[in-house]
């Protein structure tokens, strides 16, 4: 079984050992996005969230 908050903590050590921030990581553009996932966006963002 694999610890969550240990991966995550993992990862952030050895991202800031090779000096990646999130700015190197690119984001999904979205374009292949279904309807419903699109919906679900504007929901959050409608609610006042920020996804």
């Amino acid at each position: 079984m694999i610890d969550m908050a240990e991966l995550g903590q993992q990862i952030t050590r050895r991202r800031a050992e090779l000096g990646i921030t999130d700015a190197d990581i690119p984001r999904n553009s979205g374009a292949r996005r279904t309807e419903s996932k699109k919906v679900l966006l504007k929901a959050i963002k409608d609610a006042g969230g920020n996804w």
